[in-house]
């Protein structure tokens, strides 16, 4: 078979219209206080409950986003998890960036976290591009990261 062949089976990435990233899924140790937590200290709604379609009996989701759907973060609860912290370097998630509108919100969301004492890095110039970070942890020691085209 050819590469066109292929293509024509099973469409062009161009084709299949992949536009976004619609929600993240993470596990968390007690999904009702990140739920709490996203919610105050990112503005994010909660949007509705969804238990898992997988092999995980007893497994829901809290998904929460923004109120036109446009962005989520679903807070997974498993019945198997040990409740040991989040590490970055184990296979699997590395840290989750949102993406604000410019510089000066990243200057409005550093004050934001430190109203809800939430620890972060400040707002600093990603060294080789023209984006700056604002970066911080969630309740479970998932890194988070807001991210603005510098000007």
């Amino acid at each position: 078979m050819t590469t066109t062949e292929t293509q024509s089976e099973t469409g062009s990435s161009a084709s299949l219209g992949l536009t976004g990233i619609q929600h993240v899924g993470l596990t968390v140790r007690d999904v009702e206080a990140s739920a709490e937590w996203y919610q105050r200290v990112l503005g994010l709604q909660r949007q509705f409950e969804e238990p898992h379609h997988h092999s995980d009996q007893g497994g829901y989701a809290v998904v929460l986003g923004m109120p036109d759907m446009s962005l989520n973060v679903g807070l997974d609860h498993h019945p198997a998890n040990d409740g040991r912290g989040f590490d970055p370097t184990r296979t699997g998630l590395d840290h989750v960036c949102f993406q604000v509108a410019g510089v000066d919100a990243l200057d409005e969301w550093a004050r934001q976290l430190d109203r809800h004492g939430v620890t972060n890095s400040g707002v600093y110039p990603m060294e080789g591009t023209p984006f700056f970070l604002l970066t911080f942890d969630d309740p479970d020691g998932i890194q988070l990261e807001l991210i603005a085209f510098g000007g």
